[in-house]
């Protein structure tokens, strides 16, 4: 499975990210606006988005409006991943993604195309980044991840 390489037993060590190391922080920033573009493109098409340490889904919510009528909308919403939450003893809300859900991985290709960049620094880039952010997870540290 994809996602036990971000169950971390040790700190991670800094030559672990050689390509967060090598890319300048807009260029990270950029390569993270790319694939909040497709995450988005792919949510609107009803598709849930599987990243590796979790997935982005669009669930059924419900609103009140006026007095006791519900309005029904939908919500994005982060699923992580079981065994994340296993593995680092989290406590998440639970999230139901319907099961009728079609789940995609990221593009790397169409999101490297979308912003010029090599496919593999894309990839790298992003593996690194959740990388880091298990490491934090590992660590205890608070990390906060935001996504347009």
């Amino acid at each position: 499975a994809k996602m036990i390489k971000y169950l971390l037993f040790s700190s991670l060590a800094p030559e672990k990210l050689p390509t967060l190391k090598e890319l300048t922080t807009n260029e990270i920033c950029r390569v993270w606006a790319a694939t909040s573009r497709y995450i988005r493109s792919q949510l609107l098409q009803k598709k849930a988005v599987d990243i590796g340490v979790g997935t982005f889904a669009v669930v059924p919510a419900q609103a009140k409006v006026g007095k006791g009528k519900l309005l029904p909308l939908e919500r994005p919403v982060f699923r992580l991943c079981k065994y994340m939450k296993k593995f680092y003893k989290l406590k998440c809300a639970k999230t139901k993604i319907p099961d009728e859900t079609p789940s995609v991985q990221l593009d790397f290709e169409q999101i490297a195309a979308n912003i010029h960049f090599r496919r593999e620094i894309v990839e790298q880039c992003i593996h690194e980044t959740l990388l880091f952010f298990a490491g934090t997870i590992r660590d205890g540290k608070e990390v906060e991840f935001s996504f347009r």
